[in-house]
């Protein structure tokens, strides 16, 4: 079974880059894993389309690079069910959205990890691709080495902070300024020093319990303030919003120069 790279850098304490893919395409996929420039490509599902097929494509993609492992980003309803396929598709890290307590947040950690007395979890072994050609021992090592990352992003899971990060099982914590400024009724503040606060409130926690803070920026110009509150895990950029700003720039450019003419 292939090494799940991002769970060997968090455990050897290293830095970690990873980027997002909204088009479950395999070719973009293997696109990003040629620049040799990700540890990881994170399949954002909950903005995406995807079938059970295609969840295993996306898997198959990413082996081909033994340098860089996958992660998906798992909405809310059915969160138990699309966690434990997508995992058992070959995708090895998940980061759940919307949890609102530490309730929700141990759930989403049951989802992930096999369901044996010293683990607790509740994700029993399928005939799934993860154990073609593996066997039940390497399958449960995977499920325990899986990265569970959480976004923070509800008025009451940051008010649940402190029990959240000390909860077993979690390795990654990353702020939501849109949602979180949506469940305090703040939208028109989004991009204000309040929040910007709470996001810092939440890295400098984060880091003093141990858990790694992560943060999704667009590029890596954007890096430098997260830096030097100390983080070292960031996501960069969207396939989508990539191909989206290169059209209006390059298509904006070149309706004025025929403007021009």
């Amino acid at each position: 079974m292939k090494e799940n790279r991002l769970r060997k850098l968090l455990d050897e304490g290293k830095p970690t880059i990873g980027t997002h893919a909204i088009i479950p395409w395999p070719r973009v996929l293997e696109a990003i894993g040629h620049s040799g420039a990700f540890d990881y490509i994170e399949y954002v599902g909950e903005y995406s389309t995807f079938d059970m097929e295609k969840l295993e494509d996306f898997s198959r993609a990413i082996e081909l690079f033994p340098n860089m492992s996958s992660m998906i980003k798992v909405e809310e309803q059915t969160r138990g069910f699309i966690a434990t396929r997508a995992l058992d598709a070959g995708i090895q890290n998940v980061l759940f959205t919307d949890c609102r307590s530490a309730e929700d947040v141990r759930e989403c950690v049951r989802y992930v990890r096999p369901e044996t007395p010293e683990d607790g979890g509740v994700h029993g072994a399928g005939l799934r691709r993860t154990m073609l050609g593996s066997n039940p021992g390497a399958w449960i090592k995977s499920m325990q080495d899986a990265v569970i990352a959480v976004m923070i992003e509800k008025k009451g899971a940051m008010e649940e902070l402190d029990e959240i990060l000390s909860i077993k099982g979690v390795d990654m914590l990353q702020f939501g300024p849109l949602d979180y400024s949506i469940s305090m009724g703040k939208l028109d503040k989004i991009r204000t020093p309040e929040i910007q606060d709470v996001q810092k409130e939440m890295i400098k926690k984060a880091l003093a319990a141990g858990v790694r803070p992560r943060v999704e920026i667009g590029t890596s110009e954007q890096a430098k303030p997260f830096l030097d509150l100390g983080v070292r895990d960031f996501c960069v950029g969207h396939d989508l919003m990539i191909i989206l700003n290169w059209c209006q720039e390059q298509g904006g450019e070149m309706r004025k120069l025929l403007e021009s003419v």
